[in-house]
């Protein structure tokens, strides 16, 4: 199987960069912009990151998580007051405009399961923390759910990592492209739950 050489060589690079004062920001910089409009998760940086340096990877999933929820806030704020100049641009961006009137419905029967949901699976979060803020769900119930749906998520991807250290990076090393197919499929996977759920 040819390897997948740019996500193989994203892969080294963070883990190259992961020991830098500025690396913890780049993570939660991702981790912001991916709740608000941005495609690549912070999987992608925080992984490395916690093979890098198995021993923070408590402090890794706490700055993706709170830059996440963050992001999430700026996502809510697009939905409430910059839809028609913003908003509606990144949900199109995404084909994903046919959804919103089904998000709106399921705000209406459980927002807080429907936002725990998407913080914590492969659909796409920004679309649900913009459609948050269009359809007016109470921001505490916005955070509430972000806190806990991504917090579980982004502590045990980094906690399952941090733990098996060493040998969950030479795992990753020899089933590389097999995980980077994996990882894609779930990316664009995403994508078609939300509008197999919704």
């Amino acid at each position: 199987m040819s390897r997948l050489r740019w996500i193989h060589t994203l892969y080294h690079w963070t883990l190259s960069w992961a020991g830098h004062s500025y690396a913890a920001w780049a993570l939660f910089g991702i981790a912001f912009i991916e709740s608000s409009f941005f495609l690549i998760p912070p999987d992608v940086l925080l992984i490395p990151m916690v093979l890098a340096r198995p021993t923070e990877w408590l402090r890794y999933a706490v700055i993706t998580t709170i830059g996440s929820v963050l992001g999430g806030i700026a996502g809510y704020y697009i939905g409430l007051g910059l839809w028609e100049s913003i908003g509606v641009a990144i949900v199109e961006f995404y084909h994903l405009g046919d959804v919103m009137h089904a998000i709106e419905l399921q705000y209406q029967m459980h927002a807080f399961f429907t936002i725990f949901t998407a913080g914590f699976t492969p659909i796409p979060y920004k679309v649900i923390t913009i459609a948050s803020g269009l359809f007016h769900v109470p921001i505490i119930t916005l955070i509430s759910a972000s806190f806990i749906g991504r917090g579980l998520r982004f502590l045990l991807v980094a906690g399952l990592i941090g733990i098996w250290g060493e040998r969950m990076k030479v795992a990753i090393e020899r089933h590389f492209d097999i995980l980077s197919i994996m990882f894609v499929m779930l990316l664009v996977g995403g994508f078609f739950v939300i509008t197999w759920v919704f």
